[in-house]
């Protein structure tokens, strides 16, 4: 029986390929991807020129790779772009696509029909818009983000413990408040106009990686731009790689990443919740030691009382079984969480059973 080999995909890796992204996707070997990132053209279909009240004109998105012919147009390179990021990604993988209402809806249908489970749309609430000059309609102060799993049986990456502690212990919403790309972060050309009209703030990407990719996956970004994701990407201990088909972008974004520094290792190790941390039966702590048979456990005021078997259960004088059905029993309650509930005598002092776990996940992380 042969065994499967995969084309190396590490060659590629932190690099910006220049062309078309059609054309480069394919070269992509499939299922080597774990994130995709995808800032695609908007197709604004701006009609003239758009000024404000003092005449003065504003440096709108007016650029060739915007325009399309009609939405028949943008829907067919949408397929064929998303078709080939599903191809390109792992089984566990998962696609961010950012847009406007000009786009981002269009792109939402084709992205189902292609297969793709929608996990959650991202309101990204702009601190800093622009005004709506002309006053016809409300000012744009959103874009939307789109977060995908490959197939809605794929085991997607979310770091949801880690994102709650960097929103100051508060479970993260999906709608972030963040300024535009302003200052010393937008990119600038020598006349002192922006390089890049629809530049990504930093802080977006970092927010977007830091939540559901890890140290050492291989980020995908088709439409790279002036290199905002390639730069989250470094700093956070991530492999990119970048398409971009403007020779001046790719150039801007290479001496950009170059420029980045990478943040150690020791800071790049993100926080889990329990149901990432490796599974511990009582049994085991029976096995290691750490509680014996025939040993007693109690409740935290020590009068409930019940004794540790062989095989792992636990018995009163009325019943027997597992810490948790036993703990539920002894209080008459229909659940326990046997771990917190039962406490061993460590000299003096009770000790609950779940720091003992702790102490044995903490043994099985450093033989790791």
């Amino acid at each position: 029986m042969g065994f499967e080999t995969r084309p190396d995909i590490r060659p590629l890796h932190n690099r910006i390929l220049v062309g078309d992204c059609l054309t480069e996707l394919k070269k992509i070997p499939a299922a080597s991807v774990d994130l995709v990132f995808a800032d695609p053209p908007y197709n604004l279909q701006l009609t003239g020129s758009l000024t404000r009240p003092d005449q003065s004109k504003v440096d709108a998105v007016d650029d060739h790779w915007d325009q399309f012919e009609s939405f028949e147009a943008y829907d067919r390179f949408s397929r064929g772009w998303l078709a080939e990021c599903r191809r390109i990604l792992k089984p566990t993988g998962a696609l961010w696509v950012i847009g406007s209402y000009h786009n981002i809806f269009r792109v939402g249908s084709i992205l189902q029909d292609l297969g793709f489970w929608i996990l959650n749309d991202v309101i990204w609430r702009k601190t800093n818009p622009m005004p709506n000059f002309r006053g016809r309609r409300f000012t744009n102060a959103h874009e939307t983000l789109i977060w995908a799993a490959r197939d809605a049986n794929t085991k997607y990456t979310f770091h949801y413990e880690a994102m709650k502690i960097f929103n100051d212990e508060v479970q993260m919403r999906s709608d972030w408040t963040l300024p535009l790309c302003t200052g010393s972060e937008r990119l600038k050309t020598r006349s002192g106009e922006k390089l890049h009209p629809t530049q990504k703030p930093e802080a977006l990407l970092h927010r977007v990686l830091l939540s559901s990719s890890n140290p050492g996956d291989v980020v995908l970004d088709p439409f790279f731009g002036t290199g905002t994701t390639g730069v989250a990407a470094k700093q956070l201990g991530r492999n990119f790689i970048g398409i971009e088909r403007e020779d001046a972008y790719a150039e801007a974004a290479l001496s950009r990443i170059d420029a980045t520094q990478a943040l150690p290792v020791e800071a790049l190790k993100v926080t889990t919740g329990k149901r990432a941390e490796p599974r511990v039966p009582f049994g085991s702590l029976i096995e290691r030691g750490l509680v014996k048979a025939g040993e007693m456990l109690f409740d935290p005021s020590s009068r409930i009382a019940a004794r540790v078997r062989a095989d792992g259960s636990i018995a009163c004088k009325d019943a027997s079984g597992s810490i948790h059905k036993i703990g539920a029993h002894v209080q008459g309650s229909e659940a326990c969480n046997g771990w917190t509930f039962w406490h061993v005598k460590k000299g003096a002092n009770l000790v609950p059973i779940d720091m003992l776990r702790q102490q044995l996940r903490a043994e099985m992380a450093t033989a790791a």
